[in-house]
């Protein structure tokens, strides 16, 4: 079992082929066995029937009453040994014995019937097949009995059985080893298939493989491979991208820390300047602690490891209250902000991560926005979803961006960004907080100018009830 479960498919799928196929031919060979068999015996139960017909003629009543057979005395004298007849009175006296059936046995004329009827006997070593009945000569009732040789019929049976019997595994191994190069030859492209795929690496990943035909098996087998490797090339990229962002986000809070480290040691200076000294490597720290654990985080979801206590939350109400806790960042920044909230926006999910998302996305527009602006944030239920939506008035997000707004270090702007204590992973944390919850996070553009983000949650199912019964 081992060594076939370790077999080539072109060698399986012969085995598989050629089994199948002497199966088949095995039952076709025996139905036609049996049907050529009882073909046989019907053309000898007709020669049979002929035969008594026959004789019937040559029976005929004397004058003085006895029943006298007028036909051939001897069928031997004509050569035929597979022959025999046999006439007997009803009282059991035989009148007449013809050709090869003195080999045979009497027949029980008592049981003989009315009705003519077939039987095989064997006698002398061979089998007989025979045909009894009665017949009315004269106004006597006779019994006859014909007989003819089932050796003949036997032998062409054997023939039969035996050009079956060797032709079906030859048959079956001609038919397998055709099974086997055509096997081979469907299979001949998944092995180009595999040797091209061999030759991609992680440096040429940019290489597809050649489909010829995309329309067969072989050809959506290629197709998904390519979207495999396009798949990995974009995972790749993103990882090279995201190593790159991420050193040199950490590099330089770093080299911040090494640098007031260098000018603190480089002279003596009073404690005041070293305590302020300290207190911007303590910033350059707070900047790396949170960027680890924002890491961390975005980890974590990705493992799937984080576990999420699904409650039903007022998105309008959770909106006020980010809206609230962010009111200090607006003012200095003479912002203020436009809030209309629809009551039932009541969602399922946890409260922690969607507020997390919330204040992501509202700290974005405040960041982006310009000073003195209004940022306007609406709650509205619309059917079965719930909508949030943060409108700036910042610079926008061009179409080619809308994309990738939302990957991890992305930046529009880098030293605004950078300036203000951003790590380009706001939009990521609120993507993965939105998306662990079932909802959908999208940016659009403005006519006035600014970027509108959108978040979308199902409603929950509790809210939906109740609607629907008021």
């Amino acid at each position: 079992m081992r060594r076939w479960a370790a077999a080539s498919i072109r060698v399986r799928l012969t085995g598989w082929y050629a089994a199948v196929l002497g199966l088949t031919l095995v039952v076709y060979a025996s139905a036609t066995f049996v049907a050529v068999r009882h073909e046989f015996m019907e053309q000898l139960d007709d020669q049979l029937h002929d035969d008594f017909e026959a004789a019937e003629g040559f029976l005929t009543s004397t004058p003085d009453g006895p029943v006298a057979w007028s036909g051939p005395a001897d069928r031997d004298h004509d050569g035929d040994e597979d022959r025999g007849l046999d006439v007997w009175s009803a009282g059991g006296e035989r009148l007449a014995r013809v050709g090869a059936s003195e080999a045979l046995p009497p027949a029980a004329v008592a049981n003989a019937g009315s009705e003519a009827h077939y039987e095989s006997i064997t006698a002398g070593g061979r089998r007989w097949r025979t045909l009894i009945g009665t017949a009315l000569v004269g106004g006597r009732s006779l019994v006859l009995r014909v007989s003819r040789s089932e050796e003949r019929l036997r032998g062409q049976l054997a023939e039969v059985l035996t050009v079956l019997l060797f032709g079906l595994p030859l048959v079956v191994v001609l038919a397998g080893a055709g099974g086997y190069l055509l096997a081979r030859r469907a299979l001949l492209p998944i092995d180009h298939l595999a040797t091209a795929a061999r030759r991609i690496t992680a440096e040429r990943l940019h290489e597809r493989l050649s489909v010829p035909n995309p329309d067969d098996e072989i050809g959506r087998l290629g197709a998904v491979i390519n979207d495999a490797f396009a798949r990995l090339e974009s995972s790749f990229e993103q990882l090279r991208r995201f190593t790159a962002d991420a050193s040199h986000e950490l590099r330089t809070p770093l080299a911040v820390i090494r640098g007031i480290g260098e000018v603190g040691l480089g002279e003596t200076r009073t404690p005041a300047e070293y305590k302020e000294a300290i207190g911007s490597m303590l910033e350059e720290v707070d900047r790396l602690t949170n960027l680890v654990d924002t890491l961390l985080r975005l980890s974590y979801g990705d493992a799937g490891t984080v576990r999420l206590a699904r409650v039903p939350v007022d998105l309008g109400q959770l909106t006020r209250d980010v809206v609230s806790s962010l009111a200090v960042l607006a003012e200095d920044r003479n912002q203020r902000f436009a809030l209309d909230v629809a009551d039932g926006a009541t969602v399922a999910a946890d409260r922690l991560v969607l507020r997390e998302a919330v204040t992501n996305v509202v700290d974005n527009a405040i960041k982006y926005s310009g000073r003195g602006s209004t940022i306007t944030i609406r709650v509205q239920r619309e059917a079965s979803d719930a909508a949030l939506t943060v409108a700036d008035e910042g610079p926008g997000v061009a179409p080619e961006h809308r994309e990738r707004i939302f990957d991890r270090f992305f930046r529009l702007d880098e030293g605004r960004s950078r300036d203000s204590g951003g790590t380009g992973l706001g939009l990521a944390i609120a993507k993965w907080a939105v998306d662990v919850n079932g909802g959908r996070i999208s940016v659009a553009g403005r006519d006035t100018g600014g970027a509108i983000f959108r978040i979308t949650l199902p409603i929950a199912a509790a809210s939906v009830n109740t609607q629907k019964e008021s």
